[in-house]
Formats: structure tokens, sequence, C-alpha cells
């Protein structure tokens, strides 16, 4: 059966808090015997028809997470190496009652992660995302903490161009130029 065009194209959110112990972003493992060594991803799927990609991201996030996203973001998008899929991303602070749980099949685990560890479990195609999250909490007063090693950090292809405990995350501007 032929793919349609929405099968190269997904949108997700990169939904963070900040905690006393730094940075922590929401993320999914998919479910199964095939995907157990698999790296973990933004909550993210395909559009329906006539769906507008920031409501994509967010219907996938309640479907795969029960984690409801509030303001979301524009962050751009990157294109997976091997199969050439855009994934767009959109992110937000997380709502102070995220409590993620795998809310389906397609997922084994959502949980949120430290940024170093989220560095070493997202699939590397999908690590600009995190590290445009760091530097734009950075540029804000509001660093997280660096990647354990430089080659942990990759390039931003596609850019565009204090913590606290989760429940008082501080409410941030978007980028210049977001959605």
């Amino acid at each position: 059966m032929a793919k349609s065009a929405s099968s190269k194209i997904s949108a997700g959110t990169l939904l963070y808090r900040l905690t006393a112990a730094g940075c922590e972003v929401l993320l999914v493992h998919p479910s199964g015997n095939y995907n157990r060594g698999k790296p973990w991803s933004l909550p993210k799927g395909a559009p329906e028809p006539g769906e507008e990609l920031c409501d994509t991201a967010r219907r996938e996030t309640w479907e795969e997470t029960g984690v409801r996203a509030g303001e979301l973001h524009d962050w751009g998008h990157i294109r997976y190496q091997k199969s050439g899929k855009l994934v767009h991303c959109f992110f937000g602070p997380a709502p102070a009652d995220a409590a993620p749980h795998c809310a389906s099949w397609e997922v084994d685990r959502a949980e949120f992660l430290a940024l170093p560890r989220a560095r070493e479990a997202i699939h590397p195609d999908q690590r600009p995302f995190l590290d445009r999250l760091t530097d734009w909490l950075d540029s804000r007063g509001t660093p997280c903490p660096p990647p354990e090693s430089p080659a942990a950090r990759s390039p931003a292809a596609g850019t565009p161009s204090s913590k606290a405990p989760a429940s008082q995350t501080p409410a941030v501007e978007p980028p210049a130029n977001s959605a």
C-alpha cells in the first residue's frame, strides 16, 4: 500500500518543566519487542486530514501521555536522516499538574526526563529540539545543565533563528518568530 503524503510528516510537543534539579522534558518510548532498544521521542504523530500541525501535536501528546499541552509555540522542524520524514515541534511549559502515563498502546513509557538523560535517550535526529530549548532558556537567564560532553550536542539544523519547582515553572516569552 502506498504511503500518504501525511505519513512523511508528523507533529509533536516538547513540553518542559523546571525543577530544583534542573530542566526536564516529556518524552515517550515506543512499545513492542521490536522497539525495546529503540530511542525515545517527542510525543508525536501524523496529522488527520485538514488538521493544523499544532492541533496534531496537542492531540498526539494527549493520546500518548494523558497530558494536555497549554501554550505552545512553533519550534521549527527536523528531517529524519534515513526516512526523510519531517517532524514539526511545538514547545511550551508543561502544565503544573502534568502526570504523564502510557495512554496509548503505541508507547510503553511516558516520562519527564532530565535534559542530560533526555539527550542520551532521544532519537539522535530530534536532539536539535533539546539544543534549541537549552539555548532559549539560557538566553532568558534560566540555565539548564549543559550536556555531559560536547559530542552530546548536535547542530541545530533548521533552527528558527534559576531553577524553580515544577509548580512554579516561570512563564517565558516565545521566540520572536514563533507562531
